[in-house]
């Protein structure tokens, strides 16, 4: 089993066309978050902790942000090539996603949230954690500049790759 923790935080746009997108869920009526693709800071957490778990680096290495090809990306994408990356050799236990800001309020939204991540992890639903915190009023958060997305997953092993793996090591003698 392995354990992989991600972190991603944008600041809210000024730029009122933006639309807010929160595990791959529109809010209307909020700021949307600046970044290169949909800047869904929850499913860029995932991703990353996906990636740290599998030992495959983060989500700038795939996705660059300099990257035209991933300008307004919908991140549910970006994280399906992730979960497709991890498919041959793991399998996703768990997730656990926090979501840190003073808005928008999570709660109202959090069932719809929960089960289209799993639904993007392919994972049956109780796999799957969201909650929200605020930051008290501290900082660029708690001034709600912005918002960010802590993830923590658990990767296991897929027996049939660990039995390949077995029989390639005792084939060396």
């Amino acid at each position: 089993m392995r354990v992989g923790i991600g972190y991603d935080i944008h600041r809210f746009s000024d730029d009122p066309e933006r639309r807010l997108v929160l595990c791959g869920i529109a809010f209307s009526g909020e700021n949307g978050l600046e970044g290169h693709s949909d800047a869904d800071a929850p499913l860029h957490a995932v991703a990353d902790a996906l990636l740290g778990a599998a030992g495959l680096g983060d989500i700038g290495d795939h996705f660059p942000p300099g990257d035209e090809r991933w300008k307004d990306a919908d991140s549910g994408d970006l994280l399906h090539v992730v979960v497709r990356m991890l498919s041959e050799r793991f399998q996703i236990g768990n997730v656990d996603l926090t979501i840190v800001g003073e808005r928008p309020k999570i709660a109202p939204r959090r069932d719809e949230m929960r089960s289209r991540l799993a639904e993007l992890l392919v994972l049956p639903v109780e796999n799957v954690n969201v909650k929200a915190t605020t930051n008290e009023g501290l900082g660029a958060l708690g001034r709600s500049e912005g918002l960010a997305a802590l993830a923590v997953v658990l990767l296991e092993e897929r027996s049939d790759y660990a039995s390949d793996r077995a029989a390639s090591l005792s084939s060396l003698g």
